[in-house]
């Protein structure tokens, strides 16, 4: 799509014509657009009302993350998750640990390192912070039929191979990863017949 046609599909612009009845990709565009806006917002009052930053919070799903799936958490493994130095990753810990959101305590086999956990009181405040919204969320995604979300499944992976690919330039990984996006999300059985 050239900057020209993009200017008249209404997708950076408001469509000039309300009348229109049918939802078209450009409306798509936008009402995916207002959904990353509000989840941007949503992510912003979390890390308000939590006193935290972008990376304490990621880093506390991480914590809580690997806790659920019972796997052990280091300050190294945590620092190649956030994709920030150990050094960083030490004064995060210190930042988290004093406000009480993580413990530090000695790895059991390893001495040089320690593991990391997020306090049951940072559970307990994710989840009254989080809770109501991810209900809300799981509710509408459980009332799509199969066929809806095999539709929203292949969009969606659409959406993520085109903005990761925008900075692709190698051909072989842009159609390995296009025959990736193109390919059912979930395995759903078939639409019962109506």
């Amino acid at each position: 799509m050239t900057d020209n046609q993009l200017g008249r599909s209404g997708y950076w612009y408001d469509r000039a014509d309300d009348t229109a009845t049918a939802v078209t990709s450009v409306d798509v565009l936008n009402l995916f657009r207002q959904y990353r806006a509000a989840e941007t917002q949503m992510r912003r009052d979390t890390r308000d009302s939590m006193g935290m930053g972008e990376t304490d919070l990621l880093a506390l799903r991480y914590l809580l993350r690997s806790a659920k799936a019972g796997e052990t958490m280091t300050p190294g493994k945590l620092a190649q998750l956030l994709k920030i130095s150990t050094a960083s990753t030490t004064i995060l810990l210190d930042r988290l640990e004093k406000s009480g959101h993580v413990r530090r305590a000695p790895h059991p086999t390893d001495r040089r390192s320690s593991i990391v956990t997020a306090t049951d009181g940072s559970d307990d405040e994710v989840r009254a912070t989080l809770g109501r919204m991810h209900q809300n969320m799981v509710a509408a995604a459980d009332s799509l039929s199969a066929d809806e979300i095999r539709t929203i499944s292949q969009f969606l992976k659409r959406m993520i191979f085109a903005v990761e690919s925008a900075h692709d330039h190698s051909p072989a990984d842009a159609e390995a990863q296009a025959e990736a996006a193109v390919a059912p999300a979930l395995t759903l059985p078939a639409a019962a017949p109506a």
